[in-house]
């Protein structure tokens, strides 16, 4: 790919804005939308792009980046149409946000490494006009768990009360794993919850997106375990008929297939 032309991607933004608008006008589908209606459809196709980004599909990452700009245009022209904002006062309201938030490259902050960026990031933006300024004003309780549980501690570590390193992160969720192995069924629930924020305290202080992590973890999982079925199917048997050492062994093979 050559240089970047600033005129073309100009036009290609125009000519999107501009199918934006029709659509809302002749499809009698984008006429009946609301905000309220797009969001689902906002959030999914950020799960797609995720999904993308995070298993190396450059293609899939141009499609999806694409889904999700038209999102943005559309709920733009859905404030347009309210008489609130419009497609250029919300990028320039991210704009000005971003130059705020970044006092270290627009002003004379000095920030040595990202930790100390991520913590002015949140202390700016919770001091920002608007902004609910308490503890946890402002975090969304309608995030992925994952993603919640991370919020909550990034809102904490900001505020200073970060009191342990990642060794001692890693020794409390062993902690976890023990108390729950010896506890009993009626502080299960209580138990496993605590261990998975212990677990997403790990992958915060390994700088490890904890959401997109099980995820591909979950995909690792089911690409194995379709192929151990493949395998069984292949010597004529049928997966959910055979006893677990079977499928045990069906899917050692394919681990083992991977390390090859």
């Amino acid at each position: 790919m050559g240089a970047v032309d600033s005129a073309e991607i100009e036009a290609s933004l125009g000519q999107l804005d501009q199918l934006t608008r029709r659509l809302r006008a002749e499809c009698p589908w984008d006429r009946e939308q609301t905000a309220k209606t797009i969001v689902p459809h906002t959030v999914e196709e950020a799960y797609e792009l995720a999904d993308a980004a995070n298993s190396g599909d450059d293609e899939g990452l141009v499609d999806e980046l694409g889904d999700v700009l038209f999102q943005v245009y559309f709920l733009s022209l859905l404030l347009e149409e309210r008489g609130v904002s419009d497609l250029g006062q919300v990028a320039d309201h991210c704009r000005r946000k971003l130059i705020g938030r970044h006092p270290h490259v627009f002003g004379d902050v000095e920030a040595a490494n990202s930790a100390e960026v991520r913590r002015n990031w949140d202390r700016i933006k919770q001091s920002e006009p608007g902004r609910d300024d308490t503890l946890f004003g402002g975090v969304p309780e309608n995030l992925p768990a994952p993603l919640h549980a991370r919020r909550i501690q990034r809102r904490a570590a900001s505020s200073g009360f970060d009191p342990i390193e990642t060794p001692q992160a890693i020794d409390a969720l062993r902690d976890q794993v023990d108390a729950l192995a010896d506890g009993n069924p009626d502080e299960h629930f209580e138990q496993v919850g605590d261990l998975l924020f212990a677990a997403v305290n790990v992958a915060r202080k390994l700088q490890v997106d904890p959401e997109l992590s099980l995820r591909s973890s979950s995909a690792r999982f089911r690409g194995r375990l379709e192929a151990a079925e493949e395998l069984a199917r292949a010597a004529g048997l049928e997966w959910t008929e055979l006893e677990i050492d079977k499928q045990l062994e069906l899917y050692a093979q394919v681990r083992i297939g991977e390390e090859q």
